[in-house]
């Protein structure tokens, strides 16, 4: 499962751990796997600086002799990468596939990976090769199916109805679409008030007058020759009434109502056209184009795809299926996972080994550094280098395997040159890593080693958090 998903579903109250629980969620945001290693490599520092604490080394000392080695690590682990190019696409799919194995849908890597890579490439911008916005990549559930029905859609999405009020069109060809954010409604006052009519004569003109009303607005929509609107949720008063849904459909103008108002950013730049806040400013300069606009069903429900967009931004829509809500949740996290390694790749071009490979070497020449260094620092950075053998022997004891033997054969390999030697789970013993595909992204692992020193740092500078027992 997802290491941040589970902390922040956690109540946790005391201080220390709530810096945990937001390193976590740094690490989410910062590369997006990983959340569990960041917490782990954190908690054995902390293990580490309690020991150096009782022994009367100063916290201060402590805080700058782990700055000092880390940024050290993360020479090291640079040296230790491979360069990637986003041409390569078997390398990409394999990092990604890495990052799902730990995942609910591991089974399901094979489809997965690719389709991250291949959304990830299909958003990047060539002006901005190095930025990957990852909302520009729609994530749509819809229950129902399973995991393998998942697929990219070249177009839009939405997990919606078209408005069937008064039998309007549900499929339509050639379309010129408006994103709106007014209402098509008779105006209300400003102010709450109630009007009381006595009269039916009076009554019959309010009448008239909203239906001139709502007409006349409708004939401005039909003169720019629309013909599907996409209508911005309104939490004032009803965007649409029963009555502009009749002379909608009268019109064969296809509705799609109650869009949120955070899609609408995302809406525009596919569809490459201007929302439009005003019936005044209605142009048919502001529509979008596409071939085809449908509503299909899908499982219980129905789904809206618009596809053949013109001039469409790049923007991908992922529609994601599962049997039942807990696959459906877990596949879009794991996904989301997946997109963020790719991402990480696309921002710094360097795959590295996995299988705690890149932490038992770190542990190895940090540990032959601190006998170079004098005085208190060399103990620090010994004990820093301690610290990292607790990601390769947690891997260990979660395979089942022993971990005092596993990682004592592993620091042998290590020793002998072996840099790429790592656990190799499925068969239970040391392997090159390099060899079986299980490779990450170089800044998942700089920046877990970055944010657990700085978040220990911080912890050793606040008194008596960590205490001396």
């Amino acid at each position: 499962n997802d290491g941040a998903t589970i902390l922040n579903k956690m109540e946790v109250l005391q201080p220390a751990a709530k810096m945990l629980v937001e390193l976590s969620k740094s690490q989410d945001s910062a590369a997006g796997d990983g959340t569990t290693t960041v917490v782990v490599i954190a908690g054995a520092l902390l293990k580490e600086c309690q020991s150096l604490l009782t022994n009367g080394i100063h916290p201060t000392v402590i805080s700058d002799s782990l700055h000092k080695a880390c940024g050290k690590a993360i020479d090291i682990l640079t040296a230790m990468a491979v360069p990637v190019e986003l041409t390569d696409r078997d390398s990409l799919v394999k990092s990604a596939s890495t990052s799902l194995n730990s995942k609910v849908v591991s089974q399901y890597s094979t489809l997965l990976a690719p389709l991250a890579v291949d959304a990830v490439l299909s958003v990047i911008d060539p002006e901005k090769p190095e930025i990957v916005d990852l909302r520009d990549i729609k994530i749509v559930k819809k229950l129902g199916g399973t995991v393998d029905d998942t697929h990219t859609v070249n177009g839009l999405v939405f997990d919606k109805k078209v408005s069937r009020a008064a039998g309007g069109p549900t499929r339509i060809e050639n379309a010129k679409i408006a994103v709106i954010q007014f209402q098509i409604s008779p105006p209300k006052t400003d102010i709450e008030q109630s009007i009381v009519v006595s009269d039916y004569t009076q009554m019959d003109r309010i009448l008239k007058e909203e239906r001139n009303y709502i007409l006349g607005m409708i004939k401005k929509i039909k003169a720019t020759g629309c013909n599907v609107l996409l209508i911005q949720k309104s939490i004032l008063r009803d965007a649409v009434t029963d009555l502009s849904l009749h002379y909608l459909a009268k019109a064969k103008i296809m509705v799609i109502k109650d869009v949120e108002r955070d899609e609408i950013e995302f809406i525009t730049k596919t569809l490459n056209c201007l929302p439009i806040a005003n019936i005044e400013h209605f142009r048919a300069e502001k529509l979008g184009h596409a071939d085809l606009v449908e509503e299909a069903s899908l499982g219980d429900g129905k789904i809206l795809k618009i596809t053949g967009i013109k001039d469409m931004g790049r923007t991908t829509s992922v529609l994601v299926r599962g049997s039942n809500q807990l696959v459906l949740d877990e596949a879009e996290r794991s996904l989301h996972d997946a997109l963020c390694v790719v991402r990480c790749l696309v921002s710094k071009r360097f795959l590295i080994a996995g299988g705690g490979a890149p932490e038992i070497e770190l542990s190895r020449q940090l540990g032959a550094w601190a006998k170079v260094l004098h005085g208190m620092e060399g103990y620090c950075v010994k004990s820093f280098a301690e610290a990292l053998e607790v990601i390769p022997y947690t891997l260990a004891e979660n395979a089942g395997l022993n971990p005092i033997a596993i990682v004592t054969e592993l620091r042998n390999k290590h020793a002998q040159g072996e840099i790429n030697a790592g656990i190799n789970v499925r068969k239970g013993q040391i392997t090159n890593i390099l060899e079986e595909n299980v490779v990450q992204p170089l800044l998942v692992s700089t920046s877990a080693i970055t944010l657990a020193t700085e978040c220990v740092r911080m912890i050793m500078k606040i008194d008596d958090i960590v205490t001396v027992r």
